[in-house]
């Protein structure tokens, strides 16, 4: 089976694939740090730098599509589904080499928020799109810890298969044979399902497209990891002085709220007087790491380790992630941060591939997993 990964950043889907016997026979992305990374840890031979827009005529043929699509806001009237809301947006690019190539398969991730953003159009726009062109379209919302990573980091995972007959396919689903009766008959019948441009204002957590068409459920928690990791289990020994702020961080308290909870997993121990702005929280370790991101402040976020407090070193980033210690060595270490937290963790994607391309009956969806329709 070959791959191409779209928007590849630093490889998480490179990885997943790799582990999985996939081979990634073309990859793409604009950013000339992540670039660097991805072909110092993959070699240059398929690997095409710079804007997607000028290789959409050269791309190979391929089995499965890849990609952490960038998430550009659609048109915001409202009065379209479809590629004419699309138009211009990174996700058109998407949907145009889908058209061209016809893979069996696609995954793509993105962040929770496209659930709702906009009212719900983003996502009813990126459904009528995908749904429309052949694929029965199927998304759900994973979280990295879940699978064995100690960060809180929620994401939207959105899959199609072009062989489908969804009858077929939703009947054989475990979580369909925990429905009523009357749910499952309405779950294994298309024609019962939602036009997409009568959505709500968001998206449940799991549904199914196809054609113009939608069904949607929420869905309970799951969990794939074999035990729960915390934090302080992926810390390094004894970082470098530089990364420690004690003294500082000790002058910061004074004028911060003690809130000693967890929330969402995450061990908060205070915040800024007055407000919650996450650049001046200071986190414990006893339990997952609040969701990694790109952003330049959150990258000195203070922790309390022991009697100390210091930031997070990019080789504890790259373990939060599922990467290996050494993946961004090439870049410098203020580089390292925002490349790790823009990254998909390739655990969680590795997980939805395999189910996508399983033919079990059972893709994409926990067999413990219970379904509410609306």
């Amino acid at each position: 089976m070959k791959a191409i990964e779209l928007f590849s950043g630093i490889g998480g889907f490179r990885i997943a694939c790799d582990s999985l016997g996939i081979e990634t026979v073309w990859a793409n992305d604009i950013s000339p740090a992540a670039a660097k990374v991805y072909q110092q840890r993959f070699g240059e031979e398929n690997y095409h730098f710079g804007d997607i827009a000028d290789y959409l005529d050269n791309i190979p043929d391929h089995d499965l599509l890849t990609g952490g699509f960038p998430c550009q806001p659609f048109s915001s009237a409202g009065r379209k589904l479809g590629l004419e809301d699309a138009r211009g947006t990174l996700f058109e690019k998407i949907v145009h080499i889908l058209e061209q190539k016809k893979p069996k398969y696609f995954v793509l991730e993105n962040v929770k928020r496209l659930l709702s953003m906009d009212n719900g159009k983003h996502f009813a726009t990126i459904l009528d799109a995908l749904s429309g062109i052949g694929y029965l379209v199927e998304w759900r919302l994973l979280n990295a810890v879940n699978f064995g990573l100690p960060q809180y980091r929620e994401r939207v995972v959105i899959v199609g298969r072009r062989d489908h007959s969804p009858k077929s396919y939703l009947c054989t689903s475990s979580d369909i044979s925990e429905l009523t009766p009357h749910q499952a008959a309405i779950a294994s019948n298309t024609d019962h399902w939602k036009s997409i441009e009568d959505h709500g204002s968001k998206f449940h957590p799991w549904g199914v497209a196809l054609n113009g068409r939608f069904f949607h459920a929420k869905i309970e928690g799951f969990s794939e990891a074999e035990k729960s990791v915390k934090l302080k289990d992926v810390l390094e020994e004894r970082p470098d002085c530089s990364f420690y702020f004690t003294e500082d961080t000790l002058e910061r308290i004074k004028n911060s709220e003690e809130v000693n909870r967890f929330y969402n997993g995450v061990e908060i121990l205070y915040n800024q007087k007055g407000g919650a702005r996450m650049g001046y929280s200071i986190f414990g370790v006893e339990g997952v790491a609040p969701t990694l991101t790109c952003t330049t402040s959150r990258h000195y976020e203070r922790y309390k380790i022991g009697g100390e407090f210091r930031r997070l070193t990019a080789i504890e980033y790259a373990r939060i992630q599922g990467f290996p210690d050494d993946h961004c060595a090439s870049a410098r270490l203020y580089t390292q941060y925002p490349l790790y937290g823009n990254a998909v963790p390739p655990a969680l994607v590795r997980w939805a591939i395999k189910r996508t391309i399983s033919n079990t009956g059972t893709n994409f969806e926990s067999s413990s997993a219970q379904m509410e329709l609306v």
